[in-house]
């Protein structure tokens, strides 16, 4: 029998944190969701009313994010799941993007998720229980050229997830990372930012790899509602993983990544041995 529990997922607009929500609430669950306009509150609300509840909440507004969370257990009671799905994607060669779109896309997808985190965790560790999902991707392990910035907050991501979980499963509360692969959500459609183009030196690398992106925008492999019954399958788990990957484009480019570090460790083990005292 499922426990019913309450859910604080952050961007609940659309893609994953949507489907997660519905997922959630179709199994009974209570869920507040973040949404960042208040049109798409009521909607929210409306999905079930009296167990999904909407919560304004730009991530970026860091100052915003204890006084919620502390709202949210005052009124609707213990958080018993923190998803941190709030994100977007940067696309533009790394020498074209200008640092402020770096330090966005950091503070949304990294700082963000932390704060968030921050927040829950004192409620958690006096409850000696807790699960917290953040919502990385499979550019947390691999990468390809155009998307610097966000390989790199999913990077950070993924190592923040792994430390953080080894320092709060004494206390009962599991971190796991989600790394999904290429699913029909609008990450490379609405919600990816894209940087100008303005080097011809990338062009034959790059503009391939920006058009095909487009083209397959809406039929990539991966269903955002099979993904959700996966997340949903994980909060169940007595001994959930630190890392999740989801999709099997994620799976074997993960595989071939580890592969080729593999021989690269390999290759050059006698150089690496060389620097012992």
């Amino acid at each position: 029998m499922t426990i019913s529990r309450l859910f604080l997922i952050t961007g609940v607009s659309s893609g994953f944190g949507r489907a997660l929500a519905q997922a959630a609430l179709a199994d009974g669950h209570r869920v507040v969701g973040t949404v960042r306009h208040a049109e798409a509150a009521g909607a929210f609300e409306n999905l079930a009313p009296g167990r999904a509840f909407a919560r304004l909440l730009d991530v970026t507004d860091f100052e915003a994010i204890v006084p919620q969370v502390n709202e949210v257990e005052a009124t609707l009671g213990p958080i018993d799941v923190l998803v941190n799905n709030a994100g977007y994607g940067h696309e533009g060669v790394m020498e074209e993007s200008p640092l402020d779109d770096m330090r966005r896309q950091f503070d949304t997808n990294v700082f963000g998720a932390v704060a968030m985190m921050r927040a829950v965790l004192p409620h958690m560790r006096a409850r000696r229980s807790g699960r917290i999902l953040n919502i990385t991707s499979m550019g947390g392990f691999i990468t390809m050229p155009g998307i610097a910035y966000y390989c790199g907050s999913k990077f950070a991501l993924e190592g923040i997830s792994e430390t953080l979980g080894k320092e709060v499963r004494a206390l009962g509360i599991h971190v796991t990372a989600v790394a999904p692969g290429s699913f029909r959500t609008d990450w490379a459609g609405r919600s990816m930012v894209r940087a100008p183009r303005a080097i011809a030196d990338y062009d034959s690398l790059f503009d391939p790899i920006r058009e095909r992106r487009q083209a397959v925008s809406g039929h990539q492999l991966g269903d955002p509602a099979k993904a959700a019954r996966a997340m949903l399958e994980l909060v169940e788990a007595d001994d959930p993983p630190t890392h999740l990957l989801l999709g099997s484009d994620a799976l074997s480019l993960v595989r071939e990544k580890l592969a080729q570090m593999t021989r690269d460790i390999d290759a050059w083990e006698a150089l690496t041995r060389s620097t012992d005292g």
